[in-house]
C-alpha cells in the first residue's frame, strides 16, 4: 500500500541515548529522516521533523559516574555531540527534544497519573533477570545459556517491588489494528515479526525502578520513591514535543501524520510497548512505524565492544558530507541490512558522483566558458528541444515521488542517476564540442538540452545532497532548487545566465589499499570413518516462523521421514524469509546432540555455505523422499 500526501507528514527519529557518542547508525537514521522530510516538502506537503536525545536511565547514570560527573552534567555534555552533528550533515530538523526538558517531564508525569487514576498501573512484587545493558527484565526461559537473549551479556537476578502497566489488556486490540492496517509497520517482514511476537501471551510491563537502585529518572507522580522506566519515559517524546496536554490543536494536527523511523533492534518497544501505551491513553496510533536495517562491517553489526564503529564526522570531513549522504541513501534498501566499507563508499563516490554527475557538469561548464561566452546558450530560431530527453526528464518527478512514498529511496536515487547517464549519452550522441565549429546553433541547442536535463536531475537529487545540488545549480546558471516539485518545468532555464564551475565538484579518490589476509592453515585430513559417522539426510520444511527477539533465527518444523517432525532452530532469517522455504527440501545433520537456542531445543542442523554474497542452503537438485540419506 502506498503512502498518500494528504495531511501533515510528521517524521521522527528515535531519540538517541547519551551513554556514548553518535556513530554511522545514528547518522544514517537521521539523514534518512531528513531526506524523507525534504522530499515531502518538495512534494508540497506540510512537514515536521523531530529528533532528540534520551537522557535518563541506568546506563547514563553509570556513564556519568565513570566520568566523575552528575548525570545531568554528563547528559548536557553528551547531547551536544548529537545536536551539533546534525547541521554538519545538512539535517533540517524542526525540533530537537531532550527528555530532561521540563516540557517533556510534565507530559510523562501527567500520562503516568492518568494511567494510575484509570487503574491501569498497579504495584506488585517482581522477580526476574535484569540486563543492565538493555535495561530490561527477562524470565529464565527467555535467557540463552543464562545470558541476555538480546546481547549475550550478563544478567542479574533481582527481586523487588515495582509498578506495572497493564499492557496485556491491549494485546487483542493491537493485533486487530496491525491486521486491519497492513502497512502500519513497514516493511512487511517487520510486521510479521511483531505478529509473531504477539502470538504468545503479552505480559504486563514494569514501568518503574526503585530510587534505591536507580535515582536518575523522572519520579512517579504517585510514588516519589520510584522513577520511570527509561523506555516509558523516552517514547512519550514523540507527543511531548508537539503539544500533548499543552496545545491540543497543534498536537492533533501533527500527530495525525506521525511516522516513526527506527532501527529494527527497537521494533518491539515501538510496535508493542508504545502502541499499547497510546491505546491506554486513548491517543490514536501513529500512521506508520518504519524499521530500517543495520550497517554491518564484515557482516557483523557495528558495536563499540567489537571496535568496528564508523564515525560519521570522520567520513564527512574526509570525503564531503554530500558524498556521505549519497552513499547512505543509495547503498541501503530501507528495511534491509547493508555493508559499510571505505572501499564501497569510494567506489560509489567515484563512479556515480565523480564520473557520471561531476564529469557531466564539469565538461559542460568548461565548454561553455571556452566556446559560448560563459553563459547559457540561446536557442536559435528553428532549433528544438530534444523530445526523448525532455520526456524522460518530465516523467521522472512523478516516478521519484512514487518511489519515495513506497520508501524505495535507493531506487529513487538510481532513477535520477539514470537521467544523468542519459544526459551523458545525449552529449556523446550530439557532439556539441565538434558541431560548434560548423553549426553553432545546433551545438547551442544540444548544450541547452543537456543543461536542462542536468537541472532536472539536480532538483530531484537535492533532498539527498542539498549542499552540492544547490551549488551546482548556481554553477550552471540555473535558479535555486524549486520549492515545490510541480514548479519544475522544462524550458525554464534562462538563456544568458552565467555559467561558472571553477573546479570539479566531486574529486576522485584513490581506493584504500587492502592488506591481504594471511592464508588460513590447511584443514587437517580426517579418516573416512569420522565422516561416515555424520548422518546427513534430506528434510522437507513443513513450517517456518521467526524466533521472537532474534533477527537471524527461524524456527523450522522438518519432515525427516520419521514418525514426528523435528524442531530445528537455524540462523538463516537474514537471507531467507519463512514463506520462501516452506515446502522446500534441504540437507540436515540429524545425529548432532540437541542443544537449546533461545530457549528452544533444536534437534538437527541445516547445511549451508557462505561467500561474499551471504549464506546459501544446500538443497538436492531433484525432489527426494524425506529422510533420504546423503552418502
Amino acid at each position: 500500500m502506498t503512502e498518500s500526501l494528504d495531511g501533515v507528514f510528521y517524521i521522527t527519529t528515535p531519540i538517541y541515548y547519551v551513554n556514548d557518542r553518535p556513530h554511522i547508525g545514528h547518522g544514517y537514521c537521521t539523514v534518512l529522516a531528513d531526506v524523507l522530510a525534504r522530499y515531502h516538502r518538495l512534494f508540497g506537503q506540510e512537514t515536521y521533523f523531530l529528533t532528540g536525545t534520551d537522557e535518563h536511565g541506568q546506563k547514563v547514570q553509570e556513564a556519568a559516574a565513570k566520568r566523575g560527573m552528575t548525570p545531568q552534567e554528563h547528559a548536557d555534555d553528551m547531547h551536544r555531540h548529537f545536536k551539533d552533528l546534525w547541521p554538519t550533515l545538512h539535517v533540517s530538523n524542526d525540533d530537537f527534544i531532550r527528555t530532561t526538558e521540563p516540557r517533556h517531564t510534565r507530559v510523562v508525569q501527567k500520562a503516568l497519573q492518568q494511567l494510575w487514576d484509570k487503574g491501569l498501573i498497579y504495584r506488585g512484587e517482581y522477580e526476574g533477570f535484569y540486563s543492565p545493558r538493555v535495561e530490561k527484565f527477562f524470565t529464565e526461559d527467555e535467557l540463552v545459556d543464562g545470558k541476555c537473549p538480546e546481547t549475550g551479556g550478563e544478567v542479574n537476578r533481582i527481586q523487588e517491588a515495582n509498578y506495572f502497566f497493564k499492557m496485556s489488556l491491549y494485546q487483542d486490540a493491537l493485533i486487530k489494528h496491525i491486521n486491519e492496517n497492513p502497512d502500519f509497520i513497514r516493511p512487511e517482514s517487520r510486521k510479521n515479526e511483531v505478529l509473531g511476537f504477539l502470538k504468545k501471551p503479552l505480559q504486563d510491563l514494569c514501568i518503574s525502578r526503585p530510587k534505591a537502585r536507580l535515582s536518575w529518572g523522572i519520579p512517579l507522580p504517585f510514588d516519589p520513591d520510584f522513577v520511570t522506566y527509561v523506555w516509558f519515559d523516552a517514547l512519550l517524546n514523540y507527543c511531548s514535543a508537539i503539544g500533548l496536554y499543552s496545545d491540543d490543536q497543534r498536537f492533533e494536527k501533527l500527530w495525525s501524520g506521525a511516522h516513526h523511523l527506527i532501527g529494527k533492534d527497537i521494533l518491539t518497544t515501538h510496535s508493542v510497548y508504545w502502541t499499547t501505551m497510546l491505546m491506554a491513553l486513548e491517543i490514536p496510533l501513529p500512521k506508520h512505524i518504519i524499521a530500517h536495517g543495520w550497517w554491518l562491517i564484515d557482516r557483523s553489526k557495528m558495536s563499540k565492544s567489537l571496535g568496528n564503529v564508523v564515525d560519521p564526522m570522520a567520513m564527512k570531513d574526509k570525503y564531503g558530507v554530500d558524498s556521505l549522504r549519497y552513499f547512505l541513501m543509495r547503498e541501503m534498501v530501507v528495511g534491509l541490512d547493508a555493508d559499510f566499507s571505505e572501499e564501497a563508499f569510494l567506489k560509489r563516490h567515484n563512479f556515480d558522483l565523480a564520473n557520471d554527475l561531476g564529469n557531466l557538469a564539469n565538461r559542460l561548464a568548461k565548454f561553455i566558458a571556452r566556446s559560448m561566452g560563459g553563459v547559457v546558450p540561446t536557442l536559435a530560431e528553428g532549433t528544438e528541444f530534444d523530445d526523448d530527453l525532455r520526456q524522460m526528464a518530465q516523467e521522472l518527478p512523478a516516478k521519484v515521488r512514487q518511489l519515495i512514498l513506497e520508501l524505495k529511496v535507493d531506487a529513487a536515487v538510481e532513477a535520477i542517476m539514470n537521467l544523468v547517464r542519459r544526459v551523458n549519452r545525449y552529449v556523446a550522441e550530439t557532439e556539441p564540442f565538434k558541431v560548434i565549429k560548423t553549426d553553432p546553433a545546433k551545438a547551442g541547442t544540444a548544450v541547452y538540452n543537456a543543461l536542462e536535463g542536468l537541472r532536472f536531475a539536480l532538483n530531484l537529487l537535492s533532498p539527498v545532497m542539498p549542499g552540492k545540488c544547490d551549488e551546482l545549480l548556481g554553477a550552471i546558471g540555473a535558479p535555486p532548487v524549486v520549492s515545490r516539485l510541480e514548479d519544475l518545468k522544462w524550458g525554464d532555464l534562462k538563456a544568458g545566465a552565467a555559467v561558472n564551475l571553477p573546479e570539479a565538484p566531486f574529486p576522485r579518490h584513490e581506493l584504500p589499499k587492502v592488506e591481504e589476509k594471511p592464508k588460513k592453515p590447511e584443514t587437517p585430513l580426517i579418516k573416512f570413518d569420522h565422516f561416515a559417522a555424520v548422518d546427513l539426510r534430506v528434510g522437507t520444511v513443513l513450517t517456518a516462523t521467526a524466533v521472537e527477539k532474534s533477527d537471524k533465527l527461524l524456527l523450522l518444523s522438518v519432515d525427516l521421514g520419521e514418525p514426528e517432525p523435528r524442531t530445528v532452530v537455524s540462523g538463516i532469517a537474514k537471507e531467507y524469509s519463512p514463506e520462501a522455504i516452506v515446502g522446500k527440501q534441504f540437507v540436515f545433520v540429524v545425529n548432532l546432540e540437541p542443544r537449546k537456542i533461545f530457549g528452544i531445543l533444536s534437534e538437527a542442523m541445516v547445511l549451508a555455505g557462505h561467500d561474499d554474497d551471504g549464506l546459501a542452503i544446500f538443497s538436492p537438485l531433484r525432489p527426494l523422499p524425506a529422510g533420504a540419506k546423503i552418502s
